[in-house]
């Protein structure tokens, strides 16, 4: 297996934020070590992108639910 998917055994959407967060950190460190090849740098980017987009998406998940909970508690 590669490096890259070392770092993340789990797809995006199978891991937790805090997950998410750790694989992008281990990405980010990757591509500013810069002793990869190109072709490594440039899929280290691509991980880092899909992690970014999951965590928009469970970060949207997470807003929704408190808005609800708070909606929810205002009505009482």
């Amino acid at each position: 297996m590669t490096e890259e998917k070392k770092g993340t055994a789990k797809e995006p959407e199978q891991m937790s934020i805090e997950e998410t967060f750790e694989a992008l950190e281990e990405t980010i460190k990757k591509l500013e070590d810069g002793s990869g090849s190109l072709e490594e740098a440039f899929g280290s980017f691509e991980e880092g992108m899909k992690l970014v987009r999951s965590l928009n998406s469970q970060i949207e998940k997470v807003e929704k639910q408190i808005l609800i909970l708070s909606e929810g508690e205002g009505n009482e």
